[in-house]
């Protein structure tokens, strides 16, 4: 028993993603529909520099209609494969560039209804390069030690899921 996409429609096609109506055939064999927003993949970027300092970022995000601290992260260009994609965004975001790049693992970001899934990688042996921000990217930057991550998350300061799935990806690598 399994489910089975029978047919899907665009109803919106955006800059960022496309929303579609998905008609599901259950288990049961029952059909219901589902929405869909189909989005490109993307990528999170741990950056540990030499003396164990963690980079992150603090941008706007319409979503939450906040400031949130978050680790460097973006969207692949088409055709783009997820590690190209971490060394610009990395560039872009910090003004560094990543001498080691290591993916930790993948997950979806929200796979009940959005198809992206987020790449997670980090970054070591970090050098200046920096790269023009986007034009829609008004970022800062903020480091932080292993040791002060815990009281960001319960502090609620650390909301960005990606950002938190990475932290826990790469806690047998990070430098104390």
């Amino acid at each position: 028993m399994r489910h089975s996409i029978l047919s899907g429609q665009t109803v919106y096609n955006g800059r960022v993603f496309r929303l579609e109506l998905l008609r599901v055939r259950l288990p049961d064999q029952h059909e219901r529909d589902y929405d869909l927003v189909r989005h490109p993949d993307s990528v999170t970027i741990l950056p540990q520099d030499q003396d164990g300092g963690i980079w992150f970022v603090t941008q706007f995000r319409v979503g939450s209609n906040s400031v949130l601290l978050e680790l460097p992260a973006g969207v692949l260009d088409e055709g783009e494969q997820p590690e190209a994609c971490a060394a610009r965004e990395i560039r872009e975001e910090i003004g560094m560039a990543a001498g080691n790049l290591r993916h930790l693992g993948s997950n979806y970001l929200a796979p009940g209804y959005c198809s992206e899934l987020n790449h997670v990688y980090l970054a070591t042996d970090l050098v200046s390069s920096p790269l023009q921000m986007d034009d829609d990217e008004f970022l800062n930057t903020r480091k932080v030690y292993a040791d002060e991550i815990a009281t960001l998350i319960v502090s609620g300061d650390l909301q960005d899921s990606k950002s938190l799935a990475a932290l826990y990806l790469a806690q047998p690598f990070l430098q104390k």
